[in-house]
């Protein structure tokens, strides 16, 4: 187990104590990585050879698979593989969800998916209940609510703000109330890229100056000067193209008061809602959504209540359905399990003891809110089912089943729970 070495464990007159173990790893996946990290030899049948010593000096050696590896290299693999039983250890096999447990793991898959199902099913019976029961109880409440939230989208609707518009008002209103400088920067541009608008030969503009280059090298006999003449004609494309958008910008230039005072009154428009719903109009736009979500959860007619139970009296006989197929596994497992585990009892002294397994449906009364209707008797849908599994325990031939901890003794209740660890080890690799 990789605990602490005792030189008192070596014989007297020896100079070692050696004790070693073949284990199948069995697919568990703790263990196969543990080994595969040590670099430990398996087996071809898929076992593995641990060992430990310790010599009457006190060194301790421990090897696994061949290998020399560290103790805590034991102790972990020992904690994938090894389940130690003493009389201290068995409150836990007392515990009613313990013993249900044990039942769901020797069945495997034929438990383990009906109860899938039925806890899928079941999540979603609670919440149609509790959104039930709330409606109910908070009617008045939630119609306040609603009508708040119907207020803001309605104030919302009427000013029906465009994601990121504040923004661009921001910008368009700015733009409005420069205008005169933004025309004298612009003209100024368009003149030094295009020269004078009234075509003065003074003042050419840069696009101008271009061609003058232009003509200048093109009557040159001289490859070189030549040669720039097409980077210069790039130059006079690209320099009309910023001409021509400038113009089009002066264009949609013209000093327009009353579009400046359109657009300020649209934006007060939307300060009204951002102060009052978010910090933007984007975050409006989501206080608007998030408002019609939370109204589609507020409706107390008694349409809306009455569609609520109808679902949850359908979602409660599909949950029963479900709950009776995993009442049925588990019963169909639990004899198959007692009659392991009795076998298994027979190699630890208890030879003429008997296990019976018990799976009973835990009954209960209308007063449960967690009650639903399986073959006529209402019962308690737990989120493991509605099965209560109680291990008896028949001491010897002809005495009565017993619940474990009341017929078996300390040492007894050990050596159930060993065997049970023993069927459940075969189980996980089946």
């Amino acid at each position: 187990l990789g605990g602490r070495a005792a030189v008192s464990k070596v014989r007297t007159g020896m100079l070692k104590a050696f004790v070693e173990g073949r284990f199948e790893l069995g697919g568990a996946e703790g263990a196969t990585r543990i080994v595969a990290d040590a670099r430990a030899e398996v087996d071809e049948d898929g076992s593995v050879i641990a060992l430990r010593a310790v010599s009457v000096d006190g060194r301790s050696r421990a090897h696994l698979g061949g290998r020399s590896v560290p103790v805590g290299v034991l102790a972990d693999l020992s904690e994938q593989l090894i389940a130690v039983h003493g009389q201290n250890d068995q409150l836990r096999l007392l515990r009613p969800a313990e013993q249900r447990a044990v039942i769901d793991r020797f069945a495997g898959e034929a438990v383990t998916e009906p109860l899938e199902l039925y806890r899928a099913v079941r999540d979603e019976w609670l919440a149609v209940v509790a959104e039930l029961t709330e409606r109910s109880t908070r009617s008045r409440e939630m119609a306040q609510q609603a009508d708040l939230l119907r207020h803001g989208l309605t104030e919302i609707d009427a000013v029906a703000p465009e994601p990121g518009e504040d923004t661009e008002l921001t910008e368009q209103i700015k733009r409005l109330a420069a205008v005169d400088e933004l025309r004298a920067a612009a003209s100024a541009a368009q003149a030094a890229v295009s020269g004078s608008p009234d075509g003065d030969p003074d003042a050419p503009g840069a696009v101008g100056l271009i061609g003058e280059a232009t003509r200048q090298l093109s009557g040159s006999e001289d490859a070189v000067l030549r040669e720039l003449g097409p980077r210069l004609d790039e130059a006079s494309v690209l320099l009309s193209e910023v001409g021509a958008e400038l113009g089009s910008y002066l264009e949609t230039l013209d000093a327009d008061p009353a579009l400046l005072e359109k657009v300020l009154a649209r934006q007060a428009d939307l300060k009204r809602l951002t102060r009052k719903y978010a910090a933007d109009v984007d975050g409006v736009l989501a206080w608007a959504d998030d408002a019609r979500r939370r109204m589609s959860t507020m409706d107390t007619s008694e349409e809306a209540l009455a569609e609520l139970a109808k679902r949850r009296d359908e979602l409660a006989v599909t949950l029963a359905e479900h709950a009776l197929t995993l009442s049925e596994a588990r019963v169909e497992a639990a004899a198959e399990l007692a009659e392991a585990i009795t076998a298994e009892m027979s190699g630890l002294a208890m030879g003429q003891a008997e296990i019976e397994i018990t799976v009973e449906r835990r009954t209960v009364d209308e007063s449960d809110t967690h009650a639903v209707k399986a073959d006529g008797r209402l019962v308690h849908a737990g989120p493991d089912g509605i099965d209560d599994v109680e291990l008896l325990l028949r001491a010897h031939n002809g005495a009565p089943p017993l619940p474990v901890h009341k017929a078996a003794s300390g040492g007894e209740l050990s050596r159930v729970m060993l065997a049970i660890e023993v069927v459940l080890a075969h189980a996980d690799t089946r």
